[in-house]
């Protein structure tokens, strides 16, 4: 079989397809996470926290598609760090599953008794199937940019040597965290101020404002701790961009600041943190003079910007090791075969389109806010 594409670049064009598939499921399904986590504070009474909750209950199935899709891409193109991943976060992995698996039983259980204690109870099962994987996210992030305890032995066995969940839970992980969580809310609460009427969306563009600002504030706090305060990673040897996937035949080592020599050597990856720190203050001014869509598209760019901040900075690292560098997993050497990754790339052209135009077509059959009085009346509202 003729493959028009060589090993280097089908890496390059995966690793970029990840990113993007990472940063779909943040845009798409994080203002739906955003919404849940939020529930509990701009929704006062039941109506209102119908309205927030009808807003999200159409289309909250569809956006997990990204989800999917972003998982199914790690464990097909990189199953190095598939197995890795799986293996070490695996109780925070279990957690977020956990987590997510309320959303589906809150929204359909909450309805099904008007009792207010039952919905209550769901109520706050929503919020922290909002908050936990939100976090959760956040803190793999963090400890990927410190190093995780992960080594490899002559026969290419991964091995992951660290004691557990709350080890992740470390200071940078946790700031991480926040930052994700800051990200995440505000892209729901804008949300909001387009999707829903009367008091939340009122409630809403305040956490807005809350949000955007905590946004900026830790995003530039956690990346003056990654310049100044976490070692980052290089290979100092040579390696071969189209070679064997053997994560064991280079040479790594740490150093501080090295997480920034992405930078010093292509200055238009700079790009990426102004969109993080940008985005959320024009997200905001877009809310201010009341332009919901364009604060969408803001908050996007702002999410783009923070995610895409960390992939440049960790190029060619997708896990680092801090107890055996050298078994670092990267780009060029934890992916799946040529063939593979040509095949896994041929369907998802195939595929991604037809996600795009089946989310821009329920989109836009739901256009339009949900008010108090829709909810009340039960005509076209489920939840």
């Amino acid at each position: 079989m003729s493959i028009p594409f060589d090993y280097e670049t089908l890496r390059v064009i995966w690793w970029l397809l990840l990113g993007v598939l990472l940063i779909g499921f943040v845009v798409m399904d994080g203002f739906d996470l955003g919404v849940a986590a939020l529930l509990l504070f701009v929704a006062r009474n039941d109506t209102e926290r119908r309205v927030a909750i009808n807003t999200i209950g159409p289309v909250w199935e569809g956006n997990q598609v990204w989800l999917i899709l972003g998982a199914g891409a790690v464990f097909a193109a990189w199953p190095m760090v598939y197995a890795a991943a799986f293996s070490g976060f695996y109780i925070a992995l279990f957690l977020v599953l956990a987590a997510l698996i309320l959303r589906p039983v809150g929204f359909e259980f909450r309805a099904k008794f008007p009792n207010p204690l039952w919905r209550a109870i769901w109520d706050a099962a929503l919020f922290a199937g909002g908050v936990v994987p939100t976090i959760v996210f956040g803190v793999a992030f963090g400890n990927l940019l410190q190093g995780v305890p992960l080594r490899i032995d002559g026969d290419l066995r991964l091995f992951y040597d660290g004691s557990g969940l709350f080890e992740l839970l470390n200071p940078f992980g946790l700031m991480c965290g926040l930052v994700c969580a800051a990200m995440i809310t505000t892209h729901g609460a804008i949300w909001l101020t387009g999707k829903a009427e009367g008091r939340v969306a009122e409630r809403a563009r305040a956490y807005v404002r809350l949000g955007a600002t905590a946004t900026v504030v830790l995003f530039a706090l956690a990346g003056l701790w990654v310049a100044y305060g976490i070692d980052g990673y290089a290979i100092t040897g040579a390696i071969a961009h189209d070679g064997p996937s053997n994560p064991l035949l280079k040479t790594v080592a740490r150093a501080p600041g090295q997480w920034l020599a992405n930078y010093r050597g292509y200055h238009w990856m700079m790009l990426a943190p102004a969109l993080g720190l940008i985005g959320p203050p024009l997200a905001l001014a877009a809310t201010a003079v009341r332009r919901p869509g364009l604060a969408f598209i803001c908050s996007g760019l702002g999410i783009f910007g923070i995610i895409a901040t960390a992939g440049v900075s960790m190029f060619p690292f997708l896990m680092p090791s801090d107890i055996a560098p050298n078994a670092s997993l990267t780009v060029w050497d934890a992916s799946s075969s040529r063939l593979t990754l040509f095949v896994m790339l041929v369907s998802t052209l195939l595929i991604l389109p037809v996600v795009l135009i089946y989310t821009g077509i329920v989109y836009r059959a739901l256009r339009g806010p949900v008010t108090p009085q829709q909810v009340e009346s039960g005509s076209t509202h489920l939840y």
